[in-house]
C-alpha cells in the first residue's frame, strides 16, 4: 500500500499543530529568522530498515516549502549505525519546528519496518506470510501499514468495513459459532474476504461442516500441537491463519505446521522506535 495524499497532509497538520500550537517560543525568542545551515539524520543504531522518508520529507516542508534534499534515502534502504540517511538545507527556524515531529514519525515507522524485517526472515523457506492487525497508533494506521509492507509483510484488512473478521466477542454476541455460520448462511455470497476465529478443534469441525461460507481460518491462541491437528484437519480445504501469542522465538516452529498465514499484533503496538538523531552543522 502507498500514501494518499490528502490523509498525509492531514496526520502531518494534525502533528505540527499540536506541537507547534501559536509558535516556538523558543526559536521565535532566540532566533532571527534569517539563520541558514545543513542538518543531518543519522540512523544511531543500525542496522535498520528505512520507512516513512517521504512522510520525513513533508514534514520539513510543511513547516518550510523552501527546504532542499541533497540527500534522502529510499523506504526499504538497510542503513548501518552511523550512516546519514537524508540531509536537509536552508533557514533554520523551520527545521527545528519540523524536527521533533518529522523524527517521531520516520522513528515509529523505521522501527516498524525493522522489526517486520525480523519476523519475515525468520519463516523464509516456509510458506507462511507474516500479517499485521489492527493494534496500530490510533491515527497513524496508514503510515504504520505502510511500514509493515516496506518490511516485507502483507497488510491484512485495512478497517472494519473492508473484510468480514469473525472474532470471539462476536461469537459471544451471537451465542455461538454455529449461530454465527447460519447468519452467514442466510446473507449468502459477500463481496469480501469473510474469516472466522476458532479457539478448538471443535468450533473448527462446526467450520469445517459448513463448505463455502468462510475463506480464511484463523487459530487463535491454539498450542503448537493444536496447530498441527488443525493443520492436518483442514487439509488445504481453505487457508488457515495463525493469532495469538507469536514472537520472535517461536514463529518459525508456528510457520513450519504449514500455516499460510500468521498476524503479529507486536509488528505496530510493540516496535521499538529506531534511534535516529538530527544535528545542525
Amino acid at each position: 500500500m502507498g500514501f494518499d495524499a490528502r490523509t498525509l497532509h492531514r496526520i502531518i497538520t494534525a502533528a505540527l499543530d499540536e506541537d507547534i500550537g501559536t509558535g516556538d517560543l523558543t526559536s521565535e525568542l532566540i532566533l532571527k529568522g534569517d539563520e541558514s545551515g545543513v542538518a543531518r539524520a543519522v540512523a544511531k543504531n543500525g542496522p535498520i530498515i528505512l520507512a516513512g522518508m517521504e512522510v520525513f520529507r513533508q514534514t520539513f516542508l510543511a513547516c518550510d516549502p523552501e527546504l532542499k534534499f541533497s540527500l534522502c534515502d529510499e523506504d526499504g534502504t538497510v542503513a548501518p549505525k552511523g550512516r546519514v540517511i537524508s540531509s536537509i538545507s536552508g533557514r533554520l527556524k523551520g527545521i527545528i519546528a519540523a524536527e521533533r515531529i518529522a523524527l517521531n514519525f520516520l522513528q515509529r515507522m523505521c522501527g516498524i519496518a525493522t522489526l517486520t524485517r525480523q519476523y519475515t526472515e525468520c519463516v523464509t523457506g516456509t510458506k507462511a506470510r507474516i500479517l499485521d492487525t489492527r493494534k496500530t497508533m490510533p491515527g497513524l494506521r496508514m503510515l504504520d501499514k505502510y511500514a509493515v509492507a516496506v518490511g516485507g509483510g502483507m497488510n491484512h484488512r485495512y478497517g472494519l468495513f473492508d473484510a468480514v473478521l469473525v472474532k470471539d466477542n462476536h461469537i459471544s454476541a451471537a451465542g455461538g459459532i454455529g449461530k454465527v455460520l447460519e447468519r452467514l448462511a442466510v446473507h449468502g455470497s459477500v463481496p469480501v474476504k469473510v474469516e472466522v476465529e476458532v479457539k478448538s478443534i471443535s468450533e473448527l469441525e462446526e467450520v469445517l461442516s459448513c463448505p463455502g461460507i468462510v475463506n480464511v481460518v484463523m487459530l487463535d491462541n491454539m498450542t503448537i500441537e493444536e496447530i498441527r491437528k488443525a493443520v492436518a484437519r483442514i487439509d488445504g480445504k481453505i487457508p488457515v491463519e495463525v493469532s495469538g501469542n507469536v514472537t520472535l522465538s517461536n514463529i518459525r516452529t508456528i510457520a513450519e505446521t504449514g500455516v499460510d498465514f500468521i498476524s503479529v499484533g507486536s509488528l505496530t503496538h510493540s516496535a521499538p522506535a529506531a534511534d535516529i538523531s538530527l544535528t545542525i552543522e
